[in-house]
């Protein structure tokens, strides 16, 4: 992220003096306080369910304790390889790679900038888990948030191995892989352009990371123990991001009957709220998540296939968990609802289409 644009954005953002008295922000300590609050209270309603309602939930509580830590698990292990391969990906660009020798092949203009970083994800076989690291290099690199924002979100999508196990599951049926492909390119330069329209773009980060940002550019030494200190930095960063969302999407497929879900499959607008509404929840990796919905293509219309293909790889709960350590709240509230929105219009298209 460029300090000169940091410098012209909000006062304090790197270190200058702030205009007037800022609101007293919640300590770590109280934070996470209020997590083991909040957590506490959801697993005493569990029992109190469990105790005056036994048959809310079809399997017990332990059988379904049991099953959510098993789904945490296999997410989290799932994702590893791919945030380890981001985070090395990310050094080396921000490490690595001479400075300008990127910056010197892309468009001068915003909008083909963005266009073509669209694209890079074709370069970068990893999943969407390992893209947030190389985005935050990107980003500690120099360039725009907007820009850094379109990479990341097409990039789960524009990927060869999701393309080919795309085309293994559906193969050309109904367009679903041609509209997965153009939407999620669509999607994420409707997003770096609404973004770079924002007054303050380098607001949209948080403070954490801004302050990363400046132990990475003072981090002295030589390239390997600059490397070795941001691998250090990263992992802190994304892997307690990446354990909060696994557990999250563990516990909330437990807690959400998917009966519910597949009941309404058939009928073209609910069929696709309940494949968005699934695609939030299950977390599964882009690289193969072309299989798990290959599952629900005879009960399910071909529109909501693909807005499942979309919103999965985007802003899954994993994925937003991830996300938060670099964008504020509010950046990833407005993501979600261009996502989904747009998710839903495409998966409309293709209703009428098919």
């Amino acid at each position: 992220m460029s300090r000169s644009r940091a410098r012209a954005g909000k006062p304090g953002v790197w270190g200058a003096a702030p205009v007037g008295t800022p609101p007293v922000a919640p300590s770590r300590a109280a934070r996470t306080w209020a997590g083991v609050g909040i957590g506490v209270l959801v697993i005493a309603g569990l029992f109190l369910i469990d105790a005056f309602a036994p048959t809310f939930f079809p399997a017990s509580l332990p059988t379904r304790a049991q099953d959510g830590l098993t789904l945490a698990v296999s997410v989290l292990i799932e994702s590893l390889p791919f945030v380890a391969l981001g985070v090395v990906l990310s050094i080396v660009v921000q490490v690595w790679v001479p400075p300008g020798m990127i910056e010197r092949w892309m468009p001068r203009r915003a909008w083909a900038r963005r266009a073509v970083l669209s694209l890079l994800g074709m370069f970068i076989p990893v999943c969407e888990c390992g893209n947030v690291p190389f985005a935050r290099g990107l980003l500690m690199r120099g360039f725009t948030v907007p820009d850094t924002l379109t990479f990341l979100i097409a990039a789960p999508i524009v990927n060869p191995i999701v393309i080919i196990t795309t085309h293994q599951a559906f193969g050309f049926d109904d367009g679903i892989l041609i509209a997965r492909l153009l939407g999620g390119y669509a999607i994420a330069n409707l997003i770096g352009w609404l973004y770079s329209r924002h007054p303050d773009p380098d607001g949209l980060l948080t403070d954490r990371f801004r302050e990363t940002c400046e132990l990475v550019v003072h981090e002295p030494g030589g390239r390997g123990r600059r490397s070795l200190a941001q691998f250090v930095i990263e992992l802190r960063a994304v892997m307690p991001a990446l354990v909060i969302g696994s557990a999250l999407a563990g516990a909330v497929q437990v807690l959400i009957p998917r009966e519910a879900l597949l009941a309404i499959g058939s009928n073209p607008a609910l069929s696709i709220i309940a494949m968005i509404s699934l695609a939030l929840v299950v977390s599964i990796c882009s690289n193969v998540d072309a299989f798990f919905a290959l599952s629900f293509a005879s009960t399910f219309t071909p529109g909501s296939i693909v807005a499942f293909l979309l919103v999965g790889p985007l802003v899954d709960i994993k994925m937003l968990a991830l996300m938060r350590t670099t964008f504020t709240t509010r950046t990833l509230a407005g993501i979600v609802i261009v996502v989904i929105l747009s998710a839903f219009a495409i998966g409309t298209a293709v209703n009428l289409l098919a």
